[in-house]
């Protein structure tokens, strides 16, 4: 083992042995991963604990690592996370090198299916620019639009700021669909390019109060959201039909 994986398995054993003070401290696997972005897991499998750290941190200093160990050990012990090993941990992997990294891997290596913007019935790109004139004085940029490539109804629209993509469901590109239904939901993904996801002390904030303040300024806003919930179970049930 690399001495610098043989010090990071010493940090999950302190950790085991800190949380854990009456039992035996387990066999521990710990390498590193080529994940996309900033993740890491721990699991249990038959007594031992695998640990998988994202590549991207290979060079992460000694006490950000001992740092991310206490919080793996304690989230899989279902213990209370030590306030000082999240903000020794977040103060790093928040600095602005490290974001931008996990941005571009994610550029490089994330894959998206795109379709196309001209559905059955509604247009994209044309409900973009409608309602980038309506609501945003044609300010924001256009990014890709696209139908899912399968429908859904858990997750009706998605922005994707890496790849500047708009996804929405295929399930909404129906006659029976209310146009204003997808405007709102094209309409809510666009505020997501207005409204940036800020960053906070280690967390991510999509919806600001600003974000919901001006959600509520698209003309059908209650229209849209009553329709969807009173119509959830029969996008479920086309979605699930084979």
């Amino acid at each position: 083992m690399p001495e610098n994986l043989e010090q990071i398995k010493n940090f999950y054993e302190e950790a085991f042995r800190a949380y854990a003070k009456t039992q035996p401290s387990p066999q521990i696997d710990v390498r590193f991963y080529p994940y996309i972005g900033i993740n890491h897991t721990i699991r249990v499998r038959e007594g031992k604990v695998y640990v998988r750290i994202a590549e991207i941190c290979r060079e992460m200093p000694p006490n950000p690592q001992k740092a991310l160990a206490y919080i793996l050990v304690a989230k899989l012990l279902r213990k209370k996370v030590s306030p000082d090993a999240r903000t020794v941990y977040t103060n790093y992997v928040k600095r602005q090198e490290i974001r931008a990294q996990a941005t571009e891997n994610k550029r490089a290596r994330g894959r998206k299916i795109i379709s196309s913007a001209e559905g059955d019935f509604y247009n994209l790109e044309e409900i973009f620019e409608r309602l980038n004139r309506t609501y945003f004085q044609e300010k924001l940029q256009k990014p890709v639009l696209s139908w899912s490539a399968r429908k859904t109804y858990r997750v009706l629209g998605h922005h994707d700021s890496t790849h500047e993509t708009i996804i929405v469901s295929k399930s909404l590109d129906n006659k029976k669909v209310p146009e204003y239904v997808v405007e709102f939901v094209v309409f809510h993904e666009m505020l997501h390019i207005f409204h940036p996801t800020e960053h906070r002390n280690g967390r991510r904030y999509n919806h600001t109060p600003q974000f919901r303040r001006n959600e509520r300024k698209f003309a059908y806003f209650t229209r849209a959201e009553n329709w969807i919930e009173q119509n959830i179970k029969h996008l479920k049930r086309h979605a699930k039909r084979k």
